[in-house]
């Protein structure tokens, strides 16, 4: 007993280092993408910054296929080494299924790219965009954004979160670091995401190198369901993070909708702070019987942090507006706290979702598109008059998704204690 007590404790204590490794590589990143949008908007002009705010936006769109296909790459890894061997080296792997997952990630960028390349006059149209090269820009940064979502999976499910910490850091420079070096250098949006091309790619190579050069394989039909599974239930997620600040703009008032802005900031920070916490436990999830002891405990201490947050919202709300949206807010009576709410109970939600993601329990995932409805129709047919009304429908919409897949998961994890319940594990690969 003595021992395994000592064994826990060792686990527990490891969890928390990878996660404060993970935690900073992603601050490290974040810093970037925060200097781009200072940056941008005094090198460029209103019309130019307004284009290419337009087209970071399809960048974050188009790289939700990359958070599937980590997602994937990482429970499929984690299962890999549970049967395999329990090493964190990928190179004791088969290779033979780590090509597959190669294979997988260079179609699915084929398949990202292609899309957005079809979509580039339509796109031209709808956000009068005069000429198609920065769109075909994204399109092909996504090449190298999808495909290193592999290789972040790999890394994750393996367990090596040093190396994934590394390439994280490395992504965001990638990313950020190169369109800033664009803007810099060139002053134009095009110049920007034209750098950005070359700094994906590069990430994406220096992710297949990081994880031994798996080889090209050919992929097993069948998984691709099993990415697009992962991929539209995380889309939903990102559409329910960002969608009350959709709805705020559309019902609000330009000046109310400008305030509700400042807000949803708030709402993603708490929403990104524990994310490392769900990085890091997503590899021990793939394990039914680890699944049942890492939920309960990463929730915990998600929600122990996540009340930190609204606390803080809570205590300095008027000072932390003020912080983000500059002196115009200081007189501003914004609820800084619900909107702290609503991201730290998405957090919990992504938790919740990692966890059905890794029992391939398909339905249970549905209720994040559920969640989607509901919030869209609260406010377009009741409350939609207010910024108070439609961060209380954030909250309601949030809160009963997270009681639900709460239930939802103790119901799964008192079923399959007791013997009753199979959960149905994925093939492998």
């Amino acid at each position: 007993m003595t021992r395994v007590a000592a064994g826990l404790r060792g686990t527990a204590k490891r969890a928390q280092v990878d996660t404060l490794i993970v935690a900073i590589a992603f601050g490290t990143s974040n810093i970037g993408a925060y200097l781009l949008n200072v940056i941008a908007p005094r090198l460029l002009s209103q019309a130019q910054w307004g284009e290419f705010g337009s087209l970071l936006a399809i960048l974050v769109v188009g790289a939700v296929p990359a958070l599937g296909l980590q997602t994937f790459a990482a429970l499929r890894v984690a299962k890999l080494r549970t049967g395999e061997t329990t090493s964190t080296h990928l190179r004791d792997l088969p290779q033979r299924d780590l090509g597959q997952l190669f294979t997988m990630a260079l179609t699915a960028s084929a398949a990202v790219t292609g899309l957005l390349i079809a979509a580039t006059p339509l796109l031209m149209m709808l956000l009068h965009f005069s000429t198609p090269w920065p769109t075909l820009c994204v399109a092909v940064a996504l090449t190298g954004v999808t495909c290193n979502g592999i290789f972040l999976g790999m890394l994750q499910g393996a367990q090596r979160f040093g190396a994934l910490a590394r390439l994280i850091i490395i992504d965001g420079l990638g990313r950020t670091g190169a369109a800033l070096v664009g803007l810099l250098v060139f002053g134009t949006p095009t110049g920007a995401l034209g750098t950005m091309v070359v700094g994906t790619l590069l990430v994406a190579t220096t992710g297949w190198l990081m994880c031994g050069r798996p080889p090209l394989v050919k992929r097993q039909p069948g998984h691709v369901s099993e990415v697009f599974h992962a991929g539209q239930a995380l889309l939903g997620l990102v559409l329910l993070v960002n969608l009350d600040l959709i709805l705020a703009r559309h019902h609000l008032p330009p000046d109310a909708g400008g305030e509700y802005a400042v807000g949803w900031v708030m709402t993603r920070m708490a929403y990104w702070l524990p994310y490392a916490m769900a990085v890091v436990a997503l590899p021990r999830l793939a394990d039914a019987e680890q699944r049942r002891r890492v939920v309960p405990i990463t929730l915990g201490f998600c929600a122990g942090l996540n009340a930190l947050v609204v606390l803080v919202a809570v205590v300095f709300g008027s000072d932390i507006v003020t912080l983000i949206g500059g002196g115009g807010y200081a007189a501003s009576t914004l609820p800084l706290w619900a909107f702290a709410l609503v991201g730290s109970l998405l957090s919990l939600v992504q938790i919740l979702l990692y966890s059905r993601i890794a029992s391939a329990d398909r339905r249970s995932t549905v209720l994040v598109w559920v969640a989607v409805g509901i919030e869209i129709a609260l406010v377009t047919v009741w409350l939609h008059d207010s910024l108070l009304e439609i961060v209380t429908a954030a909250v309601a919409t949030t809160a009963g998704l997270v009681l639900t897949s709460a239930l939802i998961e103790l119901r799964h994890s008192l079923l399959s204690r007791h013997g009753n319940f199979a959960i149905p594990q994925t093939p492998r690969l």
